[in-house]
């Protein structure tokens, strides 16, 4: 028998992974305050934010290593990025 592909009523699939490698998943709604990188970015300041996790890191292993953290939506559907130690989950 086969699998219609157009299947009106998908089964959800349980997470597939435990929280115990990440903090923080895509799709958690998560709190905190954003992250201003050093450098030229004199006229921006970190500012409390309330969204949905898009990306955890940059995507590149080791990369965020020593920093980690994460990119979350608004609902101004702008972006912020956050350090994963300044960041929180929201309980629903």
């Amino acid at each position: 028998m086969t699998t219609p592909r157009n299947n009106p009523n998908p089964t959800p699939t349980p997470n597939p992974r435990p929280r115990i490698d990440a903090p923080f998943l895509v799709g958690d709604r998560v709190k905190g305050t954003s992250y201003v990188p050093p450098g030229p970015h004199r006229r921006e300041a970190p500012e409390n934010f309330e969204g949905v996790v898009v990306q955890v890191g940059s995507g590149y292993a080791g990369v965020d290593a020593e920093h980690a953290f994460l990119w979350v939506k608004l609902k101004d559907h702008t972006e912020r990025q956050a350090l994963v130690a300044d960041t929180e989950l929201v309980e629903e």
